[in-house]
């Protein structure tokens, strides 16, 4: 059952918590039908499942804070400030995307929103949030970087390199590990010595904790307080979302390493459905505005799809551009 949420989170927080997950389910749902009907290829990593990290996380940043992340980053994206439209055009392939229609799902970046990526490379973002984040206490600015990566990535390398050198200059970067309980096919049990990924942050005597990543408003709170204090004190971070994909690794996965049983036992506890239960009963929301609202936010990704159907493709000569630099 959900959990009572505290007295600061005022009507219009609750809502607007509950409208972001709900649009971002249905992007996502809406991406993976359009993959399905051929309209693009190549890989695609859905969010469906972990929308209370997404919107948790970036309730408690400020625009002028960075986020980068990993391949799993469409709503992340959007989440920034990044146009939807543009996302979904951008996994078209046209030239109305994010980054002109050349990067895919993987790859989303915009430079005036502050994200820095998409990265498909696992763990490869790691040691680029650390250079941010060295940059933003070079110039002694109090913004921080959130890095997102998956529980695959806590045993590459680059990882354990970043958090050391985060660790060693004390930088104001925020890593949080969207554990969504498998690498690719595989339990991060099976191949991770210790029971709490955040425990790897031992190593380089650096804060960490865990969150139930299924619920909005504590991963909101959590994250809040985590924050606040990183901008009176830069130092590193590392938190562990306990969260869960609905669907497989990719568009293309089954997920047949895992039962039916196991994925409903985690949709019992939908982040979505348990927000609607506290609008419901804190009277803020009936039933039927919890399906007006669904209604308005599948009528807006349709139009969504149909701009990024209409977005004409790159031209031939774009091949040529940001190849060199004067």
């Amino acid at each position: 059952m959900a959990s009572e949420p505290k007295s600061k989170y005022e009507p219009a927080f609750l809502i607007s918590a509950y409208q972001d997950m709900l649009f971002y389910r249905r992007f996502e749902e809406r991406v993976n039908q359009a993959y399905q009907k051929g309209k693009f290829a190549g890989f695609c990593h859905l969010h469906i499942g972990q929308e209370a990290v997404c919107v948790g996380v970036q309730k408690a940043l400020r625009p002028t804070d960075y986020v980068i992340s990993g391949y799993r980053s469409h709503t992340q994206a959007i989440a920034k400030g990044i146009d939807p439209k543009a996302v979904l055009a951008e996994l078209f392939g046209k030239k109305a995307g994010a980054v002109g229609g050349k990067g895919g799902s993987m790859h989303m970046f915009s430079k005036e929103h502050r994200f820095l990526g998409g990265h498909g490379i696992v763990g490869g973002q790691c040691p680029i949030a650390a250079g941010v984040a060295f940059a933003i206490k070079y110039d002694e600015k109090d913004d921080i970087i959130v890095c997102y990566l998956g529980d695959g990535a806590t045993n590459q390398g680059q990882f354990f390199e970043a958090m050391n050198m985060a660790a060693t200059w004390n930088l104001p970067v925020l890593y949080i590990i969207e554990n969504n309980q498998y690498g690719m096919g595989t339990d991060y049990h099976r191949v991770t010595s210790v029971d709490r990924l955040s425990k790897r942050a031992l190593a380089f005597d650096m804060d960490h904790s865990e969150v139930d990543g299924m619920e909005v408003l504590k991963v909101h709170e959590h994250v809040s307080g985590i924050v606040a204090k990183m901008r009176k004190k830069p130092r590193p971070y590392l938190l562990e979302v306990l969260t869960y994909r609905y669907r497989g690794h990719s568009v293309s996965d089954p997920a047949a390493y895992r039962t039916k049983e196991e994925v409903a036992k985690f949709q019992q506890r939908d982040p979505i459905l348990q927000l609607a239960e506290v609008l419901k009963k804190q009277k803020i929301a009936t039933e039927d505005e919890l399906k007006a609202w669904d209604k308005a936010v599948k009528e807006r990704t349709a139009a969504i799809e149909d701009f990024a159907d209409a977005a004409p493709k790159p031209e031939v000569s774009d091949l040529w551009l940001h190849v060199l630099a004067d």
